[in-house]
């Protein structure tokens, strides 16, 4: 297959390949930018949320993601915000499910709806969860996220895991001074259960990282950190898991991912799309070029128009970023809206 150089190139069911030889067949949705949770490094201000008529409508979010998949699109991930605010999210997630060709559907969630939604997102076709959580400690909890919920969301996690979720992921994203004094604690959980722990590098985007680069810890520090636990084993790849790097911890049931977008950029293995909660498509988290989708999608726009949109966005993403520690990039979005 040959890179885009011009979105007439690309016909249905080549598969959809940048003008940098990746693979695009990763879109997220985000499926709005309203949240329960105040975490301190996404939404440190009030802010203006979205009404509901701004946000694309389900059958809107529907009609673009089989035209996707009709091109190579084969795995979706629901965002937010919180994405089981939502009203109808569960409905939607069987329609979704229901895509012909649409291979994996996960979803991204803060977990504090968990335990009632569970059940529902199982039954509704989704077996891989991602789960905000960044300290074990119920008070930290608080002073993070500005909620008393830790013992809900774990609730919650607990509810997944005895349903039957094939894969559980908590992604922490890793703090100095905030929460680095917890890393041996959080891995510990892979020994005894077979979730995935994921520390993510602190990436500031835009305004809304209120700390500075002394928050800042690389991936290769904590790696070093968690050597206290025995031998990190680099544990096999099945080709899904997206950025992360994986290892093992010595008759470990879980494994860990180092997701390092600053210290180890992955942009050359970038495979993503991004719609935002208010219908702008994204090819890259870290710029603000966008296509504004709801446009096309409300002003009758036909299948060919959404398809060219795609195409165009694909054939403008950009090679890479250079964001160094502590910096900010050049996307001034909010990550409510955009889709974490």
């Amino acid at each position: 297959m040959q890179a885009i150089k011009d979105a007439s190139q690309l016909a249905a069911g080549t598969g959809l390949i940048d003008s940098f030889a990746r693979s695009i067949t990763y879109l997220r949705l985000s499926l709005t930018d309203q949240c329960n949770l105040r975490c301190r490094y996404c939404t440190p201000g009030a802010g203006q949320k979205l009404r509901r008529a701004a946000l694309l409508r389900y059958e809107e979010l529907l009609r673009f993601v089989r035209i996707a998949v009709d091109l190579g699109v084969r795995k979706v991930r629901l965002t937010g915000g919180e994405p089981l605010l939502r009203h109808e999210v569960l409905p939607f997630v069987t329609d979704l499910a229901a895509v012909p060709g649409l291979a994996d559907i996960r979803i991204t969630t803060n977990g504090v709806l968990l335990e009632q939604c569970a059940e529902g997102l199982y039954a509704a076709g989704i077996r891989k969860l991602n789960i905000s959580l960044d300290t074990l400690q119920p008070e930290r909890y608080r002073e993070i996220t500005g909620a008393d919920l830790f013992s809900q969301v774990w609730r919650g996690i607990e509810r997944a895991q005895e349903l039957g979720f094939e894969k559980i992921k908590l992604n922490v994203v890793a703090l100095r001074g905030v929460n680095d004094d917890e890393f041996i604690d959080l891995a510990r959980l892979t020994l005894t259960r077979p979730w995935q722990v994921r520390f993510i590098e602190f990436m500031p985007v835009g305004g809304a990282a209120v700390w500075d680069r002394s928050r800042y810890i690389s991936s290769a520090e904590i790696m070093e950190r968690l050597g206290a636990l025995g031998e990190l084993v680099p544990a096999a790849d099945s080709g899904i898991n997206g950025p992360a790097r994986l290892y093992r911890l010595p008759g470990s049931l879980g494994s860990l991912g180092f997701i390092s977008p600053i210290s180890n950029h992955f942009c050359d293995r970038c495979n993503r799309l991004r719609l935002t909660a208010e219908g702008m498509l994204r090819s890259c988290l870290l710029s603000d070029q966008q296509t504004d989708l709801k446009t096309i999608l409300r002003d009758g726009g036909d299948d060919e128009a959404i398809r060219r949109a795609i195409l165009e966005a694909i054939r403008h993403k950009p090679k890479g970023h250079a964001l160094k520690p502590g910096e900010v990039g050049d996307c001034h979005g909010r990550m409510s809206r955009i889709g974490g």
